[in-house]
C-alpha cells in the first residue's frame, strides 16, 4: 500500500504541473485535490471539507463584500481621476503618489478590483500626459502587491497562512504582524518604482489607432452582395458565407438604411454593403458572391473607439476571476449576452484574428470588440460589479462619487479593522459584522454581497487548507523540514529564512501564490518545532514570498491582468521584476531574524 507522504507529494506534484500549464481553472484543481487526498486516505472527509468552513476562508469572502461596497462609492474612480494632471507637470513625485496610492488601497481591500480600476485611469493618463503605458502598468500591478504585504487582510496569501497556523494549534496573524517587514519592503519598492521604472521597463511606441494596435487592416473589410442564389436572400445564420469564412458582419447598409449589428436571423439582399470581419484574401476569393469595395482596404478605426454614432470599439481585457477563463467566445455566448462582434484578441504577446470564437480565453487576454453605442453603459454597470469578466480599456469608469456612502463604509472598514486589531472580536465575525451592516445600512443588497464574492477564491482556499493538513497528516512537512533544518539551519537564522524564502518565492512565479502557501506554510511549522523556535518569522516569511512575485505575468494575478494591456513581453517581467525581487530576498532575510527575535 502506498505510503501518505508518497501519496501527498504525489498529488501536490500533480497540482503543481495543473497549476502552472493552467489546463483546468484554479478552483477545479483545488476540489479535485480535496477528493484526491480523502480517496488515498490522507485525510479525512470531515479534515477535507473543514476547509470551507475555516475562518481564513469565511474572512476572504465576507472581505470581498466590504471590498465591493467600497468600490461602489467611486472613491477609487475619484482619487485616480485626478492623477493624470501631477503626471504631466511632475512624473516622478505622481509616480511615487500613484503607487503609494494604490499600495494604501490594497492593504486594506482586494487588489485585483483596485487594479481593475486604474488599468483604465492609467491608459489614460500615458495618453494624455505623453508617457508610455508600458511604463506604468507593470509599477501598478507591483504597487498592488506591496499593499498586500503590509496587513493580514491584504490578500488572501495572508489570511490563508494565518489560517493554517491556527489548524495546526499556533497563534495566526493579527492585523499588523506582516507590517514591520512590509512596511519597509513597500518603501523599497517604492523607490525603485519610482527612480528605476523609466530606465528598465520597456519604451514601446503605442500606435496611433486599434487599427494599427491590432493589426486589423487586412480583416476588417467592406464588400457589396451579388445576386448569388446561396447568398442573397438568404438569413445570415443560414449563409455559408459567415459559416466558411469564420466571418462577423458588423454592419450593413441598405439604400438610405443602416443596420447595426444585424441578428442572425436577419435576410441578405442583392446589392448590401457589408461591413465584415474577415481576412481580405478569402473574400478575394469569392468574387463570384461579393465584390470588395475599391479603396477599402480596412474600415476606418477611431482612435479612441468611442466616436461613432451607431457603435462603439472597446477593448476588453479578461480578468484572473473570469467566468470567461477556459472558455471560448461561443461558449460564453460573446455575441448575444454583450451585443459585441469580437474583431481580434491580443493573448499574451500575439494578436490572433482567426477562429476567434474557438479561442480559449485565458486571463490578461485582450478582446477588441465592436458593440451597439447604447449598449456601452450597460457594459460599463457590468464593469462595476466585483465579479465582471472583463475591464473596459476604451472607456472611462461612469459611477459617481458618493461622498457619504464613502464615509460610511470607510468609517465600517475602519471599524472592522479596530475590532480586529484590539482582539475585541476575531477578524472573521468582525468582517461579517461589517457585511450585516452594509446590508441593513442598505449599501448593498443580499444578491449584491453574493455576486461580489469571488467564489473561486473560495473553493481554491478550502482545497489549500485541505492540502496543508495533508501535509502534516502524512509526515511530508516533517521530512521536507528535516531537509531544510538539517542542511541551512547550521549556517543560522538567516540563511534558514533566506532558504525558506527562495523555495516559496521561486514556486509562486510558476504557480498559484495560494497553492504555493498551503504547500509551505506546514513546512514553515515543522522547521519551527524541529528547531524549537516560535514558528511566527518562518510563517511571516512564506506569506510575504509567496505574494512578492514579479519575475512572471503568470505568478501574480494582477501581473497578468496587465499583461496584454501593456503589450509586455514575458521578459519585461523578468528584467524588471528579478532587481526587485533579488532586493526583497535580501531585505526580508535580514529584516525577519532581526525583528522577530530570531537572533
Amino acid at each position: 500500500m502506498i505510503s501518505p507522504a508518497i501519496a501527498t507529494l504525489t498529488i501536490a506534484l500533480v497540482a503543481v504541473i495543473l497549476f502552472v500549464t493552467e489546463w483546468l481553472s484554479v478552483d477545479l484543481i483545488a476540489m479535485l485535490l480535496v477528493v484526491a487526498l480523502v480517496v488515498t486516505g490522507v485525510i479525512s472527509p470531515q479534515e477535507g471539507l473543514a476547509g470551507f468552513s475555516n475562518e481564513a476562508t469565511l474572512t476572504v469572502a465576507f472581505m470581498f463584500v466590504l471590498s465591493a461596497a467600497l468600490l461602489k462609492t467611486g472613491a477609487l474612480q475619484q482619487v485616480a481621476g485626478k492623477m493624470a494632471g501631477r503626471f504631466r507637470r511632475q512624473p516622478k513625485k505622481a509616480m511615487l503618489f500613484l503607487v503609494l496610492v494604490v499600495a494604501i488601497c490594497s492593504a486594506f481591500i482586494n487588489n485585483t478590483p483596485v487594479v481593475a480600476v486604474f488599468i483604465p485611469v492609467v491608459n489614460r493618463i500615458a495618453a494624455t500626459a505623453k508617457i508610455k503605458a508600458s511604463k506604468l502598468l507593470i509599477p501598478l500591478s507591483f504597487a498592488s502587491i506591496f499593499g498586500g504585504l503590509c496587513t493580514l487582510i491584504g490578500t488572501s496569501t495572508n489570511i490563508l497562512v494565518s489560517g493554517i497556523a491556527q489548524d495546526h494549534g499556533h497563534v495566526g496573524f493579527s492585523m499588523f504582524t506582516l507590517a514591520p517587514v512590509g512596511l519597509i519592503l513597500l518603501v523599497i519598492g517604492a523607490l525603485y518604482l519610482t527612480y528605476f521604472g523609466s530606465r528598465l521597463l520597456p519604451d514601446r511606441d503605442s500606435d496611433d489607432s486599434l487599427a494599427d494596435k491590432f493589426a486589423m487592416h487586412d480583416y476588417l473589410a467592406e464588400i457589396v452582395i451579388l445576386d448569388h442564389p446561396d447568398l442573397a436572400g438568404k438569413r445570415i445564420m443560414d449563409s455559408s458565407l459567415v459559416r466558411e469564412l469564420d466571418m462577423d458582419i458588423i454592419e450593413i447598409r441598405r439604400e438610405d438604411q443602416m443596420f447595426v449589428l444585424p441578428p442572425g436571423d436577419f435576410r441578405l439582399v442583392a446589392g448590401d454593403t457589408l461591413k465584415v470581419r474577415c481576412d481580405r484574401k478569402k473574400i478575394l476569393n469569392l468574387k463570384d458572391w461579393v465584390r470588395l469595395v475599391d479603396n477599402s482596404g480596412s474600415v476606418r478605426v477611431m482612435g479612441t473607439g468611442l466616436e461613432r454614432d451607431n457603435s462603439s470599439l472597446v477593448e476588453m481585457v479578461v480578468t484572473p476571476n473570469s467566468e470567461f477563463v477556459g472558455k471560448n467566445l461561443r461558449e460564453v455566448d460573446f455575441r448575444r449576452s454583450y451585443r459585441a462582434v469580437p474583431l481580434a484578441i491580443r493573448q499574451r504577446e500575439e494578436t490572433l484574428h482567426e477562429q476567434l470564437y474557438n479561442l480559449p480565453l485565458t486571463p490578461g487576454d485582450v478582446i477588441l470588440a465592436e458593440v451597439k453605442s447604447h449598449y456601452l453603459a450597460e457594459l460599463q454597470h457590468i464593469e462595476q460589479r466585483q465579479d465582471s469578466p472583463f475591464i473596459l480599456l476604451s472607456s472611462d469608469s461612469i459611477t459617481d462619487f458618493n461622498r457619504g456612502r464613502f464615509l460610511f463604509v470607510s468609517g465600517l472598514i475602519l471599524t472592522v479593522i479596530a475590532l480586529a486589531t484590539s482582539g475585541l472580536l476575531p477578524i472573521s465575525i468582525a468582517a461579517l459584522l461589517g457585511v450585516c451592516v452594509l446590508v441593513l445600512g442598505r449599501t448593498v443588497t443580499m444578491s449584491e454581497a453574493y455576486e461580489s464574492i469571488d467564489w473561486k477564491i473560495v473553493f481554491l482556499l478550502a482545497g489549500a487548507l485541505s492540502l496543508g493538513r495533508a501535509m502534516s497528516n502524512s509526515g511530508l512537512d516533517s521530512d521536507i523540514a528535516a531537509l531544510l533544518t538539517g542542511s541551512i539551519y547550521a549556517w543560522g537564522p538567516f540563511a534558514l529564512v533566506a532558504g525558506m524564502y527562495l523555495a516559496t518565492n521561486l514556486l509562486t512565479e510558476m504557480m498559484s501564490n495560494n497553492a504555493t502557501a498551503a504547500l509551505l506554510a506546514p513546512v514553515a511549522l515543522a522547521c519551527a518545532e524541529q528547531i524549537g523556535i516560535d514558528p511566527m518569522p518562518l510563517l511571516v516569511t512564506v506569506a510575504i514570498a509567496a505574494s512578492a512575485s514579479f519575475m512572471t505575468p503568470v505568478g501574480y494575478q494582477t501581473n497578468a491582468m496587465v499583461y496584454s494591456a501593456g503589450r509586455y513581453k514575458f521578459l519585461d517581467f523578468t528584467r524588471f521584476g528579478a532587481p526587485l525581487s533579488l532586493t526583497f530576498w535580501v531585505v526580508t532575510s535580514l529584516a525577519v531574524p532581526l525583528l522577530f527575535g530570531m537572533v
